[in-house]
């Protein structure tokens, strides 16, 4: 009989085991870019990939020419709804950026930034950290890409923030 209980309670393991790996899955494909959308394509290639893609009528811009020119449908990541902005230099996607406002949430977005963290942990190793008053920070690098998950938690703009950008290196003689 004992070895019953142990080939039950084994077969209970592998399929508690199995869940858990099937969960971790669906929350790992959350954060990871939409199929068919990688880093360095065009707007044309993000169409195709995304064909409910709108192109934003007021885009953001950032430094070094990033303009955010398309957006997606909200995602729900960690509890909370997060808007897609594609930006574009040179014709080619360089960054999207995932933005989540959380204002509303009693922890400011703390319980989804750690979920992001733990997240990005499993998926690219340990993170380069920092955190200070009002905010928290954690990076990783995989290949051609930087990822990063930032949670600002001032109650007037609370937010939570995962951005994929294109890698640049740079020679030590132009810094």
């Amino acid at each position: 009989m004992p070895n019953v209980r142990i080939s039950a309670s084994s077969s209970l393991l592998r399929v508690l085991a199995a869940s858990a790996i099937f969960l971790a899955a669906g929350a790992l494909h959350a954060q990871a870019l939409p199929p068919g959308v990688r880093l360095g394509m065009s707007a044309d290639e993000l169409q195709a990939a995304l064909p409910a893609a709108e192109r934003v009528h007021r885009p953001q811009r950032l430094t070094g020419g990033l303009l955010g020119s398309w957006r997606a449908a909200p995602v729900e990541m960690a509890g909370l709804m997060f808007e897609p902005t594609f930006f574009f230099a040179a014709s080619e996607l360089r960054r999207v950026e995932y933005v989540a406002t959380a204002q509303s949430a009693p922890d400011s977005g703390a319980s989804a930034f750690g979920q992001l963290v733990q997240w990005g942990r499993g998926v690219f190793g340990n993170e380069l950290a920092s955190r200070d008053p009002g905010s928290a920070y954690a990076a990783w690098t995989s290949g051609e890409a930087d990822v990063y998950v930032q949670q600002v938690s001032d109650p007037r703009r609370a937010s939570v923030r995962l951005v994929y950008k294109a890698r640049q290196l740079r020679d030590g003689s132009e810094l």
